[in-house]
């Protein structure tokens, strides 16, 4: 088995690792390189302007991280073509269909950028002007690329040799994607000359270039008969484009083990129920199953002690019982009681989010849960969606609170870090108080906050706009606190706000910890957000570009949760869009996707 995924660029040590490889490849199996052209990949990557090119390699690894195959696509707006570098398969790793499926990650982002075609060369099959004993080998390329419509253009001195002691040089190939448009002369002549320039610029001379330029006469340009399929025939002609993508689902399939049945527990399992109603006819997502991983991660950003706790005393809770915090020992923090249920208010500061039997395993699964969803998105993913209950913003690092226990974005955004940068951008109508606690210090992950303010709403003692960090992580934790009034127009204007915050830090990642209770009803909001203005704020939000983590936080106004919600989703993914069309490059060039 193995993945196909975009690298932009040479940013993250994932990528590195597999730049490496590929450069291992390119030294291997085209020994004619220049090994300083080898070793400029990663600047092609990071320098468009440079180059002429917007560079793209897609790489085939499996689940090692070992690469199996490549692809090194080239965008040249300013003429609007694509063209195909090096495809390859690592050596003894031929087969399993990963050329196939390289050319067709490759024609799918052609056809996204628009162009006009995809160019490649290939060496010819024709023994009248290639004198090779890899003809057959020549001949299997080519008609692997017909079976795509994919022929020589002829009637030009495009293969005639630089050095007139060569035997061989190699046909131009034009793949014009399925799309049926014929080219131009004058547009052949200028894609041309811009192949030979930028890429072979110190090896064929100006008076070359010339005289292969102007042996194009054909107008349109000509391609060659089919010779190895009929053209009625043709096995694969047109690839998806990239907007047919999913958005990654990953379920907390387990959160209704956790079902508290008091009278006035909002925090219900119908939540994930009604938002599952709405967002999966819309097509956009591909569900995931999660992945468990080991309790290092918990502890990577909770206490180990408030976990061992956790997990002991929800062990020991009678069936359908909880135990609610009523007694906090803050004056003698240092000797915590040993009475389990007493030592709830140690470990927690509200009276109103219980520990039962189930608590700790579906927080634990949600936790899976995000994690899993966090590694989709280093699996070429460009959103992921983590929908799971119990939430974990409030929860910070070694208190509970406000019906969370474990803090799932922060611990998918620790994870993340180990990447790149990341931003929390959190949207719930609460303050994300436990993403606050736990990076406060840390200047590599981002925390901003739009929230209630805690003058008047939930938690009450966090999320003033003072709080802006410490040590390291001064200036890297922004609040913004609102009235208790705030309609769709004016949220967005501090949204607006704290997205160009978000842009100046210059994340990899973004993770959204996605409250839908600033809805208009909800029971635990003031705010009067509808399902338009979710829309128009998951377009702001996707606009930014990036590959999005989203873990669901609050929202408890059922009959409109799953509305909005899907409103949210379908904002952001056309967002992301608008983005990947005005750019010409799909996602920023620091995205690991």
């Amino acid at each position: 088995m193995f993945r196909i995924r975009r690298i932009y660029d040479d940013s993250l040590p994932i990528n590195r690792q597999a730049i490496s490889q590929v450069q291992t490849i390119l030294k291997n199996q085209f020994r004619d390189l220049n090994k300083r052209d080898i070793d400029k990949l990663p600047e092609h990557l990071r320098d468009p302007i440079k180059h002429k090119f917007q560079s793209t390699l897609y790489v085939a690894d499996d689940e090692h991280g070992h690469i199996r195959g490549f692809a090194l696509l080239h965008y040249a707006a300013d003429f609007n073509f694509a063209y195909l570098d090096y495809i390859a398969a690592a050596q003894q790793r031929t087969g399993g269909g990963i050329g196939g499926a390289l050319y067709e990650k490759v024609r799918e982002t052609a056809l996204h950028f628009g162009v006009v075609g995809l160019f490649f060369e290939c060496l010819p099959d024709d023994p009248a002007i290639c004198k090779s004993e890899f003809l057959k080998q020549n001949a299997a390329r080519l008609r692997f690329y017909e079976g795509y419509g994919a022929r020589p253009i002829c009637n030009t001195a495009y293969e005639t040799p630089v050095d007139p002691k060569d035997s061989c040089a190699p046909y131009l190939v034009l793949d014009d994607l399925g799309q049926g448009k014929p080219l131009k002369r004058k547009h052949a002549r200028e894609i041309t000359r811009a192949i030979l320039e930028r890429k072979y610029a110190k090896l064929c001379p100006p008076e070359y270039v010339s005289m292969v330029v102007e042996s194009f006469q054909d107008d349109p340009v000509c391609l060659r008969p089919f010779k190895y399929f009929e053209q009625d025939k043709i096995p694969f002609i047109k690839t998806s484009t990239v907007t047919d993508l999913p958005i990654a689902l990953v379920i907390n399939e387990k959160h209704t083990i956790h079902h508290v049945h008091e009278r006035g527990y909002v925090e219900s399992p119908v939540r994930i129920k009604s938002i599952l109603k709405e967002i999966i006819p819309t097509g956009l997502f591909r569900q995931f199953q999660p992945r468990h991983y080991t309790e290092k991660y918990i502890t990577a950003v909770h206490d180990a002690g408030f976990v061992k706790y956790l997990k002991n005393v929800c062990k020991n809770v009678p069936d359908n019982k909880s135990v609610y915090p009523y007694v906090f020992p803050i004056r003698n923090a240092a000797r915590p009681p040993k009475d389990l249920p007493i030592r709830a208010g140690y470990y927690c500061f509200d009276t109103f989010t219980p520990l039962n039997q189930n608590a700790f395993l579906a927080a634990q699964r949600a936790v899976d849960c995000a994690m899993t969803a966090a590694d989709q998105l280093l699996k070429g993913y460009y959103i992921s969606y983590a929908l799971v209950r119990p939430p974990g913003h409030h929860a910070e690092r070694q208190v509970f609170g406000g019906f969370c226990y474990f803090n799932s974005t922060a611990i998918a955004a620790h994870h993340l870090s180990q990447y790149g940068k990341v931003a929390i951008l959190d949207i719930d109508y609460h303050h994300g108080n436990g993403q606050q606690i736990i990076f406060y210090d840390r200047a590599d992950v981002l925390t901003v906050s739009i929230h209630g303010n805690p003058h008047f709403a939930y938690p009450y003692f966090s999320g003033f706009s003072d709080e802006i960090g410490e040590g390291d992580g001064i200036g890297f934790n922004l609040n913004l606190p609102q009235p208790e009034k705030l309609n769709g127009e004016q949220y967005r204007k501090i949204l607006d706000k704290a997205l160009k915050h978000i842009q100046r830090f210059s994340p990899q990642f973004i993770i959204i910890a996605l409250g839908l209770d600033t809805a208009k009803g909800d029971p635990t909001g003031s705010w009067s957000l509808n399902a338009k203005d979710f829309e128009q704020n998951g377009t702001m939000i996707g606009s930014l570009g990036l590959p999005f983590l989203v873990v669901q936080e609050g929202g408890y106004a059922v009959r409109s949760l799953g509305i909005n919600a899907r409103h949210f989703f379908s904002g952001l993914w056309k967002g992301f869009n608008v983005h990947y069309n005005n750019h010409h490059t799909g996602v920023p060039n620091h995205a690991n996707t």
